[in-house]
């Protein structure tokens, strides 16, 4: 693929987003540096961990692989990929009731429906214009913990990505979130550098509602 897509949605919920997932393993390796992001985040909690979560965005799921040995939580997922959700399915992380297609500008999910809302490295593919009706969903949906885990910047960013224009952004998501929500208390923030870590460099925050 070279190029601008002509519909975002349309590249990660298509083959685009299909190559993603094949390139990304579940290995020995993946799974240690994301228990060790889990463990560090689950810290933070501070003796209240959310008994639902919801991850917005989870590919394969890494995340929801590892989650279940800190938190003693019901898990689901929403993902626009097929071949993912397929994965997902197969290797048994979620149930096919748990797992809603589609993207986070539209979580088929009732106000207050989990206890933790979260992405890790979803919204730096989300287009600008869709990413305040996304963090929208993710406010609504969350009863009590938002959790968010992206590449910063102080300033919006437009990267290349693969060869493609308008598929990866970095911004300030925990200012975006602290502006746009009033209500949003901030517990605790970090970073997980990739050379320590076998991470991404993510800077993660996690906020309550008040």
């Amino acid at each position: 693929m070279t190029g601008t897509p002509a519909d975002p949605k349309s590249a990660w919920a298509g083959d685009f987003g299909a190559e993603y997932t094949a390139r990304n393993v579940a290995s020995d390796e993946a799974l240690r540096a994301r228990t060790l992001m889990w463990g560090r985040i689950a810290q933070a909690f501070a003796g209240d961990p959310p008994k639902s979560v919801l991850e917005v965005g989870c590919n394969l799921g890494l995340n929801l692989r590892v989650i279940p040995q800190l938190l003693d939580a019901e898990l689901s997922a929403i993902e626009p990929n097929p071949a993912a959700r397929e994965r997902v399915v197969a290797d048994k992380i979620l149930p096919p009731e748990r797992l809603h297609a589609g993207f986070g500008d539209n979580i088929p999910l009732a106000d207050g429906a989990v206890e933790l809302a979260f992405t890790s490295g979803v919204l730096i593919h989300v287009d600008p214009e869709r990413l305040p009706a996304t963090l929208d969903e993710i406010h609504r949906v969350s009863s009590k913990y938002i959790l968010c885990a992206e590449y910063f910047s102080p300033r919006a960013e437009t990267l290349r990505y693969r060869g493609q224009e308008g598929l990866l952004f970095k911004n300030d998501f925990g200012g975006l979130y602290m502006d746009r929500f009033p209500n949003l208390q901030l517990i605790d923030y970090g970073f997980f550098w990739k050379r320590a870590t076998g991470l991404d460099d993510l800077t993660w925050w996690l906020f309550r509602k008040a």
